[in-house]
């Protein structure tokens, strides 16, 4: 009998995590394989080369290109410092004396006798990373990074924005249907991971940046809202490089949408403790979800569970999330998959499912219409 498929988001408790840290260019490594690092633990580092700063020195002193060096007080491979005289001429009698300062601090990188210009490049730009994430470095990327893995608690949402940050969970509501409102965000939540219920306003992320959380996870959220606290219309872009001091995730979907019993529970078990989050989201392909892990402590031994089904395999059983109407965002669990093709309404036929929904109802789905929550 042949498997079934289909694309889903993982929650679990427990589970290996990998982590690939590379530099944008080559540079050094700073650990060695076998490592146990913390999140915040530069593992990697290089340099951004500097912008260039290009000067007409002929221009400058009406002079030919070839005659530039006369009048240059520095020479190729030369540093100075800004505001620093690099070329004068001698004037009139003394007289009318003409000289130019650097723009910026930088090194001579080039003069040339036949455009009459110097290139002033800037001091390279330091790029580190971190680990992201506790754990031991299972790999080295000669020059360019490292691989961490770790074992931990792993949940993914439909959606988020901004970039890695990581804090301390923090539970602010009783249920996963209570809306997170800005009352609820207190000085506590300072260097917080803030945990919400079915809904997050745009006023909750502002009260949240206030006092300096680092981070909200909720069920949804207003697409209006969105564009309100960015600014601007997101479109189809790729998200997690948002520079707004909080980070962002959405574990339902858009409006107001209760966050799953598993999701919001494994986030209650793991309150007090540190997590890694990344709220960079993209939705063509090479789907990128946006993410929180919380590693276990170092020697807590792994769950064994007696049976593990392939990741993305439909089995009966399976915890679904409808993502398209007329169910829309409800969340349910697969009762049957039959096997044969089944004509719908539209007279097209495709392969279906049949699920029961949290509220007890039977239903039929097509199998493109369901989302696979990994547990």
């Amino acid at each position: 009998m042949g498997h079934a498929y289909t694309p889903g988001l993982k929650v679990t408790d427990d589970t290996i995590i990998v982590k690939e840290r590379k530099l944008p260019l080559k540079g050094e490594i700073l650990v060695e394989k076998g490592k146990r690092v913390g999140a915040l633990d530069i593992v990697a580092r290089t340099f951004l080369p500097g912008n260039i700063e290009s000067l007409n020195i002929a221009n400058k002193f009406s002079l030919p290109p070839s005659d530039v060096q006369d009048v240059l007080m520095v020479e190729e491979g030369d540093e100075v410092e800004q505001d620093q005289i690099i070329a004068a001429n001698k004037g009139l009698f003394g007289l009318f004396k003409t000289e130019l300062p650097a723009p910026v601090k930088g090194t001579v990188e080039s003069i040339s006798t036949i455009t009459g210009q110097l290139m002033l490049r800037e001091p390279p730009h330091p790029v580190q990373i971190n680990a992201y994430i506790n754990g031991t470095v299972a790999r080295i990327i000669p020059e360019e990074g490292v691989v961490i893995e770790t074992r931990g608690m792993f949940i993914q949402g439909i959606f988020g924005v901004g970039g890695e940050a990581h804090g301390e969970i923090h539970m602010v509501v009783e249920s996963p249907d209570q809306t997170l409102t800005p009352e609820l965000i207190t000085p506590d939540c300072k260097d917080k991971i803030v945990i919400g219920g079915d809904w997050v306003s745009n006023a909750v992320l502002e009260k949240a940046i206030e006092v300096d959380a680092v981070g909200v996870v909720a069920g949804g959220f207003d697409d209006s809202d969105l564009k309100d606290f960015l600014g601007y219309d997101l479109g189809v872009a790729i998200t997690g490089h948002e520079d707004k001091g909080i980070t962002l995730i959405i574990t339902e979907g858009f409006g107001k949408m209760r966050m799953a019993h598993g999701t919001f529970d494994l986030l209650k078990s793991a309150e007090g403790r540190i997590a890694s989050i990344n709220g960079a989201t993209q939705i063509r392909a090479g789907v990128i979800r946006p993410e929180l892990i919380v590693p276990h402590a170092e020697g807590v031994k792994r769950t064994e569970k007696a049976e593990r089904k392939e990741a993305g395999e439909l089995v009966k059983g399976t915890p679904i999330r409808c993502i398209r109407e007329p169910y829309f965002g409800l969340l349910g669990k697969v009762t049957e998959l039959p096997v044969e093709l089944t004509q719908l309404e539209s007279e097209t036929k495709v392969r279906i499912l049949k699920a029961e929904l949290e509220d007890g109802r039977e239903v039929i789905l097509p199998r493109a219409n369901v989302e696979l929550i990994e547990s």
